[in-house]
């Protein structure tokens, strides 16, 4: 069991190269208000002077001082005196510098606090390491932290207590931390900022132990058997009771060791019933075996967690790939890979496929016959179409002579007009299918080829060369489409089977519509005679322009007192108002438009079927074909391959990093499985 906590002091080690804390190895944070006693504290654990002091606040780093006993016989030589040291310490900031006078540690604590939190009493929460062997301590993990205070001092931030607060939660979070939590013996523990603290992460104290300072310096007639009984604030782990040196006992150069007898008499005298349950050296042996049983029990939870750890940066450092060895074979892989996992995304064959969005072909077909599909039955047969309009084309159609049928040149041209607003669709459909082929790009560099993260400039070579494939057959590709739409207009085929037997029916209805109007004309009026259509003021069915006019009404310019009376004015066009129809011409623009709708969803069905067949051959299927040789032709050439198979500057140093952290973890995981081997565990 002893050997557990040299153990952990190794992990430490093995983490501190690497300059992580990924892992949270189990340790004692020392928690207390400035001045509550908290370096005499630590101090007294050491057995020397290592700490700086002064007033106000003097730890402004996190210290994780690292305890370890060593053998008497394992003398240590200084490199440079010669004498022989049986103490000494090492920081890892100065790597194998050994200090042997421990006035110059804390002057080393002193200059790395100010390196980097300054001289204006700021705090940092990046720690300092320091690791003191010696034979006269037991094996402890320490974490000095800076004393809780309510009330920012000279230039210190005014948010300093947040500040300091927010560094001792980070550290006493860590469920595999003992909270040291420590109270001067002459304030009232019910108030105890230490105790406070600890209970919002420990409410149920498991991992707290109280120690009680000062106990010499309690008002007389007063003492600390209640406290120290546990009777005022029970704590699970425990309440010790310590006697620190006075600051006259500082200034005297009065030493730890003479500090630690003085505290055993005094408490023989004061507290005789408690004596063998408190001091200094009660302390050093209570945390040793709350250590140790703390780190058996987080043991498993942490071999799990470093396993874990491990098989992620294994991962990861195979995400960054090996050095190149062979420029030309890993170009051509690379791209044979892109090339391959482009056409895999649009086949929906893809290895990582999206979930949170359509992507490649899916996004195609959902643009074909969604899109594109609703975008066509959306557009209205009819639409822009008004009845003056279909008139007007029907008389522009008959040209100076009345016509006694409907002009088949009106229809002809009011359906191309409907015909062509099926381009723009049809155009944008293409657009549509451009973009996502142009988005693929992107998603298989994100997701399928993460090698290419490692080459910046093959990435943008590669990018660059699709694109400009893409850009190529656009044009082609709206140019097919354009000409689709166009052949639709270059013959108007109105013996399509579909449209013929649409004009049938119609037909057949036209003729039973004007069988009814003549039953129901008056017996009287002979049926020969009977007009064409009933309209008042026609005199007959030619459709004359002076059946326009109502009855009473004088040809233009046949006012009274004109000039021109009697006489058409022949430039004066007829402007077409609104009005009620005659029974002619509803019927001619009911049979237009039943024609130009019976026709126009012929051409759109037409439409909506090779329009996507005309993409996918000019433009989905020929970049498909073409991309791998296209790729190859543009950028496997020896002259290329330096450049493009320059590594972007931070994948070296992340490999590394990479590398260092999975040997750390390794390591790691050597010196638990050492553990097992030893029955420790």
């Amino acid at each position: 069991m002893e050997a557990l906590i040299p153990v952990i002091n190794k992990l430490q080690d093995v983490f501190n190269t690497v300059g992580a804390d990924i892992i949270q190895l189990p340790q004692i944070a020392v928690v207390g208000t400035q001045s509550s006693g908290k370096s005499s504290v630590l101090e007294s654990l050491v057995g020397r002077d290592l700490l700086p002091r002064g007033t106000g606040i003097v730890t402004r780093r996190p210290l994780i001082l690292q305890l370890v006993h060593v053998d008497p016989a394992d003398a240590r030589k200084n490199d440079d005196s010669g004498r022989e040291g049986e103490e000494w310490g090492k920081f890892l900031h100065t790597k194998n510098t050994i200090y042997t006078d421990f006035g110059e540690i804390r002057q080393e604590i002193e200059n790395e606090t100010e390196r980097i939190s300054g001289n204006n009493k700021g705090i940092s929460d990046e720690p300092i390491h320091l690791k003191i062997f010696s034979p006269h301590v037991v094996n402890l993990t320490l974490v000095d932290l800076p004393g809780i205070t309510k009330v920012p001092v000279g230039d210190q931030p005014k948010d300093i207590e947040v500040q300091i607060k927010d560094l001792i939660l980070k550290h006493i979070s860590n469920p595999n931390c003992i909270i040291l939590a420590v109270t001067a013996a002459n304030t009232d523990m019910a108030t105890s900022e230490a105790l406070k603290v600890a209970r919002e992460v420990d409410p149920d104290g498991r991992r707290t132990l109280a120690v009680v300072t000062k106990l010499d310096l309690m008002d007389a007639g007063t003492d600390a058997m209640d406290v120290l009984m546990g009777r005022v604030i029970p704590v699970k782990l425990g309440l010790i009771g310590v006697v620190n040196r006075s600051q006259l006992d500082i200034n005297n150069k009065k030493s730890v060791a003479d500090a630690i007898r003085d505290e055993h008499a005094f408490l023989q005298k004061k507290y005789p019933s408690l004596a063998t349950r408190n001091g200094t050296k009660y302390l050093a042996k209570t945390l040793n075996r709350l250590l140790m049983h703390h780190i058996r029990d987080c043991l498993p939870e942490l071999k799990t967690r470093i396993n874990v750890l491990a098989a992620q940066y294994q991962s990861l450092l195979s995400s960054y790939g090996e050095p190149v060895e062979d420029q030309s074979a890993t170009l051509l892989q690379l791209i044979t890979k892109f090339a391959t996992e482009y056409c895999n995304t649009i086949e929906g064959t893809a290895k990582y496929i999206e979930t949170a969005e359509l992507c490649g072909g899916a996004r195609i077909c959902y643009i074909f016959h969604e899109t594109f599909g609703r975008t066509l039955e959306s557009v209205d047969p009819l639409g822009g179409l008004s009845t003056i309009d279909i008139l007007t084309a029907i008389r522009n159609a008959t040209g100076p002579r009345p016509s006694l049928f409907v002009p088949e040149v009106s229809f002809e041209l009011l359906v191309k007009k409907q015909v062509k607003r099926l381009e723009e669709p049809s155009l944008r459909c293409v657009e549509l299918v451009h973009e996502e082929m142009q988005r693929i790009i992107q998603h298989c560099s994100n997701y399928s080829t993460q090698e290419l993260q490692r080459f910046p400039k093959l990435h943008e070579a590669i990018v660059e060369v699709v694109t400009s494939l893409l850009r190529k057959r656009l044009p082609i590709t709206n140019e097919m489409v354009h000409n689709l739409v166009a052949i639709e207009l270059a013959y108007i085929n109105t013996k399509h089977p579909d449209f013929a037997d649409a004009c049938g029916v119609m037909n057949n209805n036209i003729e039973e519509q004007r069988r009814n109007r003549m039953r129901e004309l008056p017996a009287s009026v002979p049926r020969e005679k009977a007009p064409a259509a009933g309209a008042p003021g026609e005199q007959d069915g030619t459709g004359n322009w002076r059946g326009m006019l109502k009855k009473g009404e004088d040809t233009p310019g046949s006012g009274p007192g004109s000039p021109l009376k009697g006489v058409v004015n022949l430039l004066d066009v007829p402007v077409p108002v609104a009005r009620k129809l005659s029974s002619r011409e509803q019927r001619d623009c009911e049979v237009i438009e039943r024609l130009i709708k019976s026709y126009f969803l012929i051409v759109r069905k037409n439409i909506q079927d090779s329009v996507p067949k005309a993409v996918m051959h000019f433009l989905v299927n020929h970049v498909k074909d073409s991309l791998q040789s296209e790729l190859v032709g543009q950028l496997y050439k020896s002259g290329l391959l330096n450049d493009l198979l320059t590594e972007s500057e931070d994948m070296a140093q992340r490999r590394k990093e990479a590398a260092d952290m999975l040997q750390a973890l390794q390591k790691a995981s050597q010196v638990i499985a050492e553990i097992r081997e030893t029955h420790l565990w």
